[in-house]
């Protein structure tokens, strides 16, 4: 049995993560000028970048909105709410958006890249894995959050 092509990069390893997207992050989670930020990964640049952020006026409909139909995506959403003793609180929720009309290759893409962008996002509190948009509806997040 060879091992020769295990240290070899292939298409679905070895995705970066662009210092501007770990700055985007630090800004919704930490100063909360934004509600959500989506994130792509950019083939090319082997690396996963900010696609559009929301700002905090911008609602949770606004944010499924603007996640494609048929192609994969990261997104952090910052999740307000209040809790039964009347407290306000907030909870980030990370999203791994991969609708299954998506590329079989997006799938992989996305699917082999994921632990990497959630190890740089420190301070997310839940994840949700998606394929359809009930997967991820606001009742879920209210759900998870208490």
């Amino acid at each position: 049995m060879s091992f020769r092509g295990l240290s070899r990069p292939n298409a679905t390893s070895g995705m970066g993560v662009a210092d501007h997207t770990k700055d985007t992050f630090l800004q919704l989670q930490r100063k909360k000028v934004y509600r959500y930020v989506i994130f792509k990964i950019d083939e090319k640049k082997r690396e996963v970048l900010v696609e559009k952020t929301g700002g905090p006026a911008e609602g949770y409909d606004d944010f499924t909105a603007s996640l494609p139909e048929n192609d994969c995506r990261y997104a952090v959403y910052d999740f307000d709410f209040v809790t039964s003793e009347n407290c306000q609180k907030s909870k980030i929720f990370f999203i791994a958006w991969s609708p299954s009309s998506s590329r079989i290759r997006a799938k992989m893409l996305y699917a082999t890249s994921k632990d990497r962008l959630r190890r740089e996002l420190d301070g997310i509190h839940y994840e949700i894995q998606a394929t359809d948009p009930t997967e991820m509806d606001l009742e879920v997040l209210k759900d998870r959050a208490r």
